[in-house]
């Protein structure tokens, strides 16, 4: 027994010292979030005028008041929240922004469709949309088959029915939690150098 616990406490050591590069994980939070924003910002403001009107209207849109400055706000947000991600500067201040816009991504936009990004047919999240939405995937497959060159059509990705759920806003704002939590992370960040140099 008292091996057994030897062995464990060895390698209960080794894992603690893997805390001495713990700053890689929100380093990679933010890296991967960084070209998310930015081409949702960047999206938004080269279609400024369209996306003003979806925020607005509420037969085909969103029905947000105040749609130029909504839009003028996600736009900003997510933009300079690439930003401000990629550099490691206000990283706890501005992941609230980017989890408010998460928020109200999920709530107006993707919630009526459920959990799934891309539909599928089976499992605990699919729904009768996303199985009305299988079915209509397998018409389409078997028309481009016999109709397209299915073969080329797909040698670079498979054909999906997109579902448009909650999936990636619900994901993006767990990691926005974490890295206001967490913080920007050591040594790969203005945050950090800024904390050191003016912290008590």
């Amino acid at each position: 027994m008292d091996k057994l616990t030897d062995n464990f406490l060895r390698l209960q050591d080794v894992l603690d010292r893997t805390r001495k590069i713990d700053f890689l994980a929100p380093l990679l939070l933010r890296l991967y979030l960084v070209p998310v924003f930015w081409m949702a910002g960047t999206q938004k403001y080269h279609s400024f005028s369209d996306t003003a009107q979806w925020f607005g209207n509420s037969e085909w849109g969103l029905g947000l008041p105040f749609p130029e400055l909504m839009a003028f706000l996600a736009t900003t947000t997510e933009m300079a929240g690439a930003i401000m991600l990629l550099v490691g500067l206000g990283v706890r201040w501005v992941s609230v922004p980017l989890m408010f816009t998460m928020i109200v991504a999920a709530v107006s936009v993707h919630w009526t469709n459920g959990w799934l990004a891309i539909s599928t047919g089976s499992g605990i999240f699919a729904s009768e949309r996303s199985v009305e939405a299988i079915n209509r995937l397998d018409k389409a497959k078997a028309l481009l088959e016999q109709h397209g060159n299915y073969d080329w059509l797909t040698e670079h990705g498979s054909l999906v029915m997109l579902n448009n759920g909650i999936e990636f806003a619900a994901t993006y704002f767990i990691m926005l939690l974490a890295l206001f939590f967490i913080g920007a992370g050591k040594y790969v960040s203005i945050d950090y150098w800024l904390s050191q140099k003016f912290s008590k």
